[in-house]
Parts: structure tokens; C-alpha cells; sequence
């Protein structure tokens, strides 16, 4: 067990206008279980390549502790190798045996590891991954956000294995692992970073009830200013008149005056204006008091969206239906009957290659032909609506079954692939006839910085680009709201801010979304592919 002492820590990217971190200075222990969590783009990824020495900072970072890295960096011809062979490159002093005493409990099957990498799945790859890390002795591992694309099973799996370790960062920001998993929180808020025990729950408990406080503390404050600032605006009026009254007087209106009563309202007068000092000094004490009280509020602005209203009452209805590629001999899913009506929140559950996505592309298709028909169809390119479609499987994207839509049905899609976002904001609203202005107001509201807005979308972190995705979505009114899989990479604070947003405005909606805590708190009905 040792410590890791991070000490007026400032670090900003060349070219960059404001610094990643300023002056920061914690500890943390190499045998916690560590959550660390703040908005996209605070720097949580870039704080785990300082502490592995890969970018030069001011302040220093000192411990005794080895560091390994969550994902390894794979290139190129290595996907051609498998996992043993590459398992010498991630982790050279790595032993096969202690590798083989994990797989177990990530529920992998040991053959694995003799087939190229490039033929695993994304949770196969994630499970073989964290078992080579954690077959190490005494490293301090980083692990960044295990879970994004992988199915409920998978996260469930990597839940219960990361449960029964210590001795990591891990960086999510999905709210059900990290209760499960951490027992302490490392917090990029707005302007500090704070360290403490327990889980993310009992952290936002604790938050909300500072927040409170603060919020009341404030506003008694800014009562308290107020009334400084009349009783100093009062005194300072009473010298002004009185400074004006020391030179001519009207010797018939005032006949008890003198010009010897100069000096006499000059003394009452310096008098006076030295009341209206002090009154500002005092509420520039109060102020310096008070100052940074709400800095690390998090005021989630309430985000719009603008359902249209369709005339029927169901918009999309399946009966009996089956899915499957010309190219393949098994259907990808079949006799599936359901269907969403106007106000429903319609979660599609299922283990990655179940058919979730294909699912939608196929309802994509018959929304575009035009509705109220079911035969094959093949799976669209594009769209007018936000996001791409392809037939990643290949060939054509028959159904056999009932699959209907109402007519005339507006959609509005968020495809979980964003390496489609390509040049700047601008060119996309314009693409899209979105109103620019308004995107970047929502992208603001998301918490995304505004110097962000002079790059190209293909330089913007994964989080930013689905803030995008998302920006462009609620700006487009429709019937139906397709969204697949759109919080990967988005971060915790941002997710409580677009669950808050569908339980107002309770749009129609089709998603699919692995993160447990949203969609408990927001399914209206579930269907199990």
C-alpha cells in the first residue's frame, strides 16, 4: 500500500487557451477502489496519462507505484495476432497461468486467447483485456470507461469480477458500476477536485445536500448585500446633497444659516461619505466571504425537445416478425411481436449481435418508404434525419412477418457510430437546416466548452461527438425518437440532464441503452430480443 501525492499539479495542451487542471493538489491510496468521474472533456483520460509519465506538467506527482493502462493500444497487423501473442506486448512480465486463473471469472473461455484478435467481439476483447491487467502483482491499474458498446451481460460480468478487486482507477460513468464497484470517488468538479469515501451514490447524496445548503447559504447572502448596497446608495445620496448644500444658501428660506455653518456641514459630509466606505468595503468583505460558494454547483439547464403529434395513436407495430441478411443462413432474430404507441418509452434489451440495431434499421426503412407496408427490405444508407445507416452484416436486410408504421411518420435518429461527424458545426447544422445558433446553445447547455466550437467535429473527444448527435436530435421535431445506444462516452452529469429532459417532455421513443440507472428510471415498456 502506498500513496499517490499529486501537488500544485498545472497542465494545459499546447495551442490550448485555458490549462486542463490549475494548481490541483490531492492524495489518493494505491489500495482503494477509486471512481473517477467529472464532465467530457475535464480531463479524466489526460490525468491518467500524466500519472504514466506521457505528457510534461508543472507541480509534481509523487509515489512509488506502477502504473498499467485500460485499453491497451492495438495497431495495425496486430489484430491479426491473438491475445497470447499480444498479451507479451501489453504486459511483458505478464504469466500465461496467472492469465489463464482470470479468464474464469470474466466467463472467457480460455481458447480465446489462440484466436486472432480481430475475430473477438467487443466484450470478448474488453474481458481479455482486464485479464491481463489484473494478472500483475502490486499495479496500480487505470482503467477508462470498460463498458462502453458492451451488452448487459457483458457489463454485468465485468461488474461482478471488478467488484472483487482493489488497487484501481476507474474511470465511468456508468452510475450502477461504480456503486458497485469503488468505495471512494475522485471528482473533477467545475472548478476543484475533491476526494471521498463511499460510492457514486452516497457522493451525490452528499452533493445534493451541500449544494442545498449552499444555494440558501447564497441567497441569504445576496439578501444581506442588498440591503448594504440601499442603506450605502441612501447614505451616499445624503453627502451628495449635503456636499451641495456647504456653498450659497437663500438667506430668506434660510435664515438660521450662516456661512460660518460651512464648516460644519463639511465635517457632517466627510463624515457621511465615509459611512458609504465602509458600507462598500463591507460588501466587498462579504462578497470575498462568500466568494466561490456555488463554483462547483452543478445547474443543469433544463434542455427542450419538440415532439410532434401524429395522428394515429400507434406508430409502429410487429407481429411475428423475423429478421435476417441475404448473405446469412440464421435469422439475426425472429417472432418478435410488439408495438410502440404515441407517449411510450420503448427500451430494446438483448446481448450484442441479438438484432437490436437491425431491428431499427429495418423500422428506419419502412419510415422512409413511406410507412404502412411489410416485406423485405434493405437497410438504407442514409438518412435525412440525423445519423447514417449501413448494412454492417452485408447484403440485404430481408424480414418475413408484419411490420408497420404510421404514415407520414417523422423520425429523428441517433446512430450509436459517430465517425460520420465530419467538419465544422456549422457545415453540419447547414447540412441539416438546424438552426446553428440554437445548436451551440444546447451544446452549452451539455457542458461543452466554447472553445470546442472552433474545431472540426473529427478532433472532438467521443463525449463530445454524441453531444452533438443528441444537440441535433432535440432540435429536430418528430413523432418518434430512434436513439441507439447514445450515452456511451456521454458523462453522468450530462445523463441526469437528458433523463430529466424525457421525463418532461415523455417524447415517443425507441432506444437502446445499457445504462441500467436510465433505463429503470425511464422505460415505459421493454422488449427482450
Amino acid at each position: 500500500m502506498s500513496q499517490i501525492n499529486v501537488s500544485n499539479l498545472t497542465f494545459g495542451y499546447e495551442g490550448s487557451f485555458d490549462n486542463v487542471f490549475e494548481d490541483v493538489s490531492f492524495s489518493i491510496d494505491t489500495n482503494w477502489k477509486l471512481g473517477f468521474i467529472g464532465r467530457n472533456g475535464k480531463g479524466k483520460t489526460t490525468f491518467l496519462r500524466l500519472l504514466l509519465g506521457e505528457y510534461e506538467y508543472k507541480g509534481s506527482i509523487t509515489t512509488d507505484a506502477v502504473f498499467d493502462y485500460f485499453p491497451y493500444i492495438i495497431r495495425g497487423k496486430e489484430l491479426d495476432m491473438t491475445a497470447a501473442e499480444l498479451m507479451e506486448k501489453w504486459k511483458p512480465q505478464a504469466e500465461y497461468w496467472k492469465v489463464l486463473c482470470e479468464l474464469p471469472q470474466l466467463s472467457v473461455d480460455p481458447g480465446l486467447l489462440s484466436r486472432p484478435f480481430k475475430t473477438l467481439s467487443y466484450g470478448e476483447r474488453t474481458k481479455v483485456m482486464l485479464a491481463v491487467l489484473f494478472s500483475g502483482e502490486n499495479d496500480f491499474l487505470l482503467i477508462d470507461e470498460p463498458t462502453n458498446h458492451l451488452d448487459m451481460e457483458a457489463r454485468q460480468i465485468i461488474k461482478n469480477y471488478l467488484s472483487g478487486k482493489k488497487g484501481f482507477i476507474l474511470v465511468s460513468h456508468d452510475r450502477d458500476l461504480l456503486d458497485a464497484c469503488v468505495d471512494h470517488m475522485l471528482i473533477l468538479n467545475r472548478s476543484t477536485i475533491e476526494v471521498q469515501s463511499g460510492n457514486f451514490t452516497s457522493w451525490w447524496e452528499n452533493k445534493e445536500k451541500k449544494d442545498a445548503f449552499a444555494r440558501m447559504e447564497n441567497e441569504k447572502h445576496q439578501k444581506e448585500i442588498g440591503k448594504l448596497k440601499a442603506s450605502a446608495d441612501r447614505t451616499s445620496r445624503w453627502a451628495e446633497k449635503s456636499e451641495n448644500s456647504k456653498i450659497g444658501f437663500d438667506p430668506v428660506k434660510e435664515n438660521d444659516r450662516s456661512i460660518a455653518t460651512r464648516s460644519y456641514i463639511g465635517a457632517k459630509t466627510k463624515k457621511m461619505q465615509s459611512r458609504v466606505k465602509n458600507f462598500e468595503k463591507r460588501i466587498d468583505r462579504e462578497i470575498d466571504e462568500k466568494e466561490g460558494l456555488l463554483q462547483d454547483i452543478e445547474e443543469n439547464a433544463d434542455l427542450k425537445i419538440m415532439p410532434l403529434k401524429h395522428y394515429k395513436e400507434r406508430l409502429i407495430r410487429c407481429r411475428d416478425l423475423s429478421l435476417r441478411y441475404s448473405d446469412g443462413k440464421e435469422p439475426v432474430t425472429e417472432n418478435l411481436t410488439f408495438e410502440v404507441k404515441q407517449g411510450e418509452i420503448v427500451f430494446l434489451n438483448g446481448a450484442n449481435g441479438s438484432g437490436k440495431s437491425s431491428l431499427i434499421k429495418a423500422i428506419l426503412r419502412e419510415i422512409q418508404d413511406g410507412g404502412d407496408r411489410a416485406d423485405s427490405c434493405e437497410s438504407p444508407e442514409s438518412m435525412e434525419n440525423p445519423g447514417s445507416i449501413s448494412a454492417s452484416q452485408g447484403g440485404s436486410l430481408l424480414l418475413t412477418g408484419t411490420l408497420t408504421v404510421a404514415p407520414n411518420l417523422t423520425v429523428s435518429y441517433i446512430n450509436q457510430d459517430t465517425s460520420h461527424l465530419k467538419g465544422s458545426l456549422k457545415a453540419h447544422a447547414k447540412s441539416l437546416n438546424l438552426d446553428y445558433s440554437l445548436l451551440l446553445a444546447i451544446l452549452r447547455q451539455l457542458d461543452m466548452n466554447r472553445t470546442q466550437f472552433e474545431k472540426n467535429m473529427e478532433d472532438f473527444s467521443e463525449g463530445q461527438k454524441k453531444k452533438v448527435l443528441i444537440a441535433t436530435s432535440l432540435l429536430t421535431p418528430a413523432h418518434l425518437y430512434i436513439w441507439d445506444e447514445p450515452l456511451n462516452y456521454i458523462d453522468v452529469f450530462s445523463r441526469i440532464q437528458i433523463e430529466r429532459l424525457i421525463e418532461k417532455y415523455k417524447p415517443t421513443m425507441l432506444i437502446v441503452e445499457h445504462d441500467v440507472r436510465f433505463r429503470q428510471k425511464l422505460s415505459s415498456k421493454e422488449i427482450e430480443l
